[in-house]
């Protein structure tokens, strides 16, 4: 079970990171929207305008059993705002995962994919995982930066000059 906890970003701005909820599917789908066109195409490594709700659904109904779904969320005038999020897809032998994660633009340089990628590693290693990896394409040069300070090693994808691939061993810490 993954622990939910409170952290203050550097801007002393207070985001609560928890276990991703079937229930925050309205939610992600306004995170999404709030989504610059660059920040898309960052993280699914092509135009996308609009959310594959079958792909969503199908991805929130796989946590936790096949893998891990976290998210940070925010006070706000409705609730609460999805601000960030990571996850880790299992591999069918359950050695390994693949990690993806967003945050939002006004969550960027704060602190929080840091604390969401921590958090995302340190449960894939109490899960038993082997290893994470990630495709991350070159231009994302923030992610890469991320990637190597936690560790991971970042090589280029065989055969795609634009996308890196972070690796990280998570049975050696």
């Amino acid at each position: 079970m993954i622990e939910s906890f409170d952290i203050t970003v550097r801007d002393g701005r207070a985001v609560h990171i928890r276990a991703i909820r079937l229930e925050d599917e309205a939610e992600l789908l306004q995170a999404f929207e709030r989504l610059s066109a660059e920040a898309r195409y960052l993280r699914f490594m092509r135009v996308v305008r609009e959310p594959n709700m079958e792909r969503l659904r199908a991805l929130l109904a796989s946590f936790p059993k096949d893998g891990i779904g976290l998210v940070a969320t925010a006070p706000a005038t409705d609730g609460i705002d999805i601000v960030g999020s990571a996850i880790a897809v299992f591999s069918a032998d359950r050695a390994s995962c693949e990690f993806a994660t967003t945050v939002a633009a006004a969550f960027g340089g704060v602190g929080l994919a840091t604390a969401l990628m921590t958090a995302l590693i340190d449960e894939a290693r109490r899960r038993g995982l082997k290893t994470m990896e990630g495709f991350v394409l070159a231009e994302n040069q923030p992610m890469l930066r991320l990637a190597r300070r936690l560790g991971f090693s970042v090589a280029p994808e065989l055969g795609d000059a634009t996308v890196r691939v972070c690796r990280l061993r998570l049975d050696n810490p």
